[in-house]
């Protein structure tokens, strides 16, 4: 019964290196985001739980696991060109977008039209974020579209809960569908800024350093 137990709980949990990580993996994450799972997997700052943003299902399932509202979330893009699809990005945006990007930001641009509705619902911005961690941006170019996703967090005073994916397992694997497991994650959240009003704006000191 317990070899069982363990069987079931390392599908739950799976490795993936940064540098050259494998497609098959890869593919696993993509088959189950696109089927409107919820994932956790590393970033430079905390886990993230995460999931495909054109998928309405996954969405649902990531406001009920983490009850953030829309302004807590943001959305992970692997590149800069996907980034102008789904926000409004002027040039002065996006010189500060390429001098900082990737990096442990998270960029608050208005929405453009391709943006789904239950993402925004009544807010017309969103975060954005590029990290610096090789595997996150792989996680996001894996599936058709970027992905939504929310911070794990400390709610008990048990810090290690946002950093080790192997806790993060034992404590949501009945929540979530998969786990990648890209080492012991930071503390450090990322610096907020707001780019909306033209002059960029520090909402948060975290882990970067505008430039």
């Amino acid at each position: 019964m317990h070899s069982l137990i363990r069987i079931f709980a390392s599908i739950m949990l799976v490795r993936i290196y940064d540098k050259n990580p494998s497609e098959r993996d890869l593919q696993r994450v993509a088959d189950i985001l696109s089927r409107g799972g919820v994932v956790a997997y590393p970033t430079d700052g905390v886990y993230a739980f995460g999931c495909a943003l054109r998928s309405a299902k996954g969405v649902a399932r990531l406001h009920a696991l983490c009850g953030k509202e829309v302004a807590e979330l943001s959305v992970v893009f692997d590149s800069l060109s996907s980034v102008a699809d789904y926000c409004r990005v002027d040039n002065a945006a996006f010189r500060i977008l390429k001098r900082n990007l990737p990096g442990p930001f998270t960029f608050i641009l208005p929405a453009s039209s391709r943006m789904p509705d239950k993402v925004l619902s009544k807010r017309r911005t969103i975060g954005v974020r590029m990290p610096a961690n090789a595997l996150a941006r792989a996680v996001a170019a894996c599936v058709d579209g970027p992905l939504l996703t929310a911070s794990v967090v400390d709610r008990d005073g048990e810090q290690e809960y946002t950093t080790d994916p192997s806790l993060i397992e034992e404590r949501y694997g009945r929540e979530i569908d998969l786990v990648v497991d890209g080492g012991i994650g930071s503390v450090v959240p990322t610096t907020v800024v707001d780019l909306t009003e033209g002059e960029p704006e520090v909402v948060r000191e975290g882990g970067g350093e505008l430039k």
